[in-house]
C-alpha cells in the first residue's frame, strides 16, 4: 500500500557457497535475511543491480509496468553485462539480453533467490526510514503492507507522499 516497488539482478558465480545458502526471501527470518544480504553484497563472487521505482509512478503506469521497469533497470545496473536473465515470474521485462521467466523462480533458482533477499531487505530498510518522515504510520512494522494496523493509520492520518494512491484501502 506505500512506498516503492524495488527490484533486484544477481548474478552469482556458478561456485559460490553463497549458492547453498539463499532461499526465497519469504522462507527466511528477517534475522536470517539481513544475514544473508550483508553476505551477499560483500562478495566479490556477487554482481548486483538494484533499482526503485516510486509510488506515484506506480500510481500512473500500474504496480506491473513499474514491476518489470524496475527489473529491467536492475538488470541494466549490473557492472557485468548477462547473457541470459532468469526472471520471476510468467513475465520478463524487455531486457538487451534473452530472459527467460520462470514461475516460482525465488524457490529454485538461487541467483532468483539471492534478487529477492537483495530486493526484500533494501526495500524494508528505505520503509524503515520512512517511520521518522511519517511518524504514526508504524513504517519500520509493516513496511508498507496492507496489515491492520496500517490500515487504521491510513483511516486516522490520510494517507502520505509514499501511499499508492490507486491501491484499494488508501485514497
Amino acid at each position: 500500500m506505500a512506498g516503492p516497488v524495488v527490484a533486484a539482478a544477481v548474478i552469482m558465480n556458478p561456485g559460490s557457497s553463497l549458492r547453498m545458502l539463499v532461499r526465497d526471501s519469504k522462507c527466511l527470518t528477517e534475522k536470517n535475511r539481513e544475514k544473508i544480504y550483508e553476505r551477499l553484497i560483500s562478495s566479490e563472487e556477487v554482481y548486483i543491480g538494484v533499482s526503485m521505482v516510486d509510488s506515484m509512478t506506480i500510481d500512473l503506469i500500474n504496480i506491473l509496468q513499474a514491476t518489470l521497469r524496475a527489473m529491467g533497470e536492475a538488470v541494466g545496473r549490473l557492472t557485468i553485462p548477462p547473457a541470459c536473465a532468469l526472471v520471476d515470474g510468467n513475465v520478463s521485462p524487455p531486457l538487451m539480453c534473452r530472459s527467460i521467466p520462470v514461475i516460482g523462480g525465488d524457490m529454485t533458482e538461487p541467483s532468483i533467490s539471492a534478487a529477492s533477499i537483495v530486493a526484500k531487505v533494501t526495500r524494508d530498510r528505505y520503509m524503515g526510514s520512512m517511520e521518522d518522515c511519517y511518524p504514526g504510520y508504524g513504517f519500520s512494522r509493516h513496511k508498507g503492507y496492507a496489515t491492520k494496523d496500517h490500515i487504521e493509520a491510513i483511516h486516522r492520518l490520510g494517507p502520505c507522499r509514499i501511499h499508492r494512491r490507486s491501491f484499494k484501502g488508501v485514497s
